[in-house]
């Protein structure tokens, strides 16, 4: 994703060489100072991984949620569409017919 911002490898820092004058740096300081940068370079690496791995994880548990989200939306409007408005005349009538098949006088 980013790799082509990135120029260079800890490889690439590793073997870089510098040219050495009459007035050159000194090559100890050169690698001492190359040697923290492929360091810092190894744990930015690692830290991008890291990252990485936790967006995926962030971006999966998010698809979940909204897949859940969504079932129990088509849940509550099935449940609204199937709902009747109970009256007091529809309780009367179902316990009427409770009656009616309690003492065996069947319609």
């Amino acid at each position: 994703m980013h790799q082509d911002k990135i120029s260079l490898t800890m490889q690439d820092i590793l073997e870089k060489e510098f040219k050495v004058d009459t007035r050159g740096y000194r090559m100890q300081e050169v690698d001492e100072f190359l040697d923290v940068i492929i360091r810092d370079y190894n744990e930015y690496n690692n830290i991008i991984k890291g990252l990485r791995r936790d967006n995926e994880s962030l971006v999966d548990e998010n698809n979940s949620l909204k897949q859940e989200i969504r079932a129990l939306k088509s849940s509550i409007e099935t449940v609204k569409g199937g709902e009747k408005e109970v009256t007091n005349v529809d309780l009367l009538r179902r316990i009427s017919q409770l009656e009616k098949i309690i003492l065996g006088k069947e319609e």
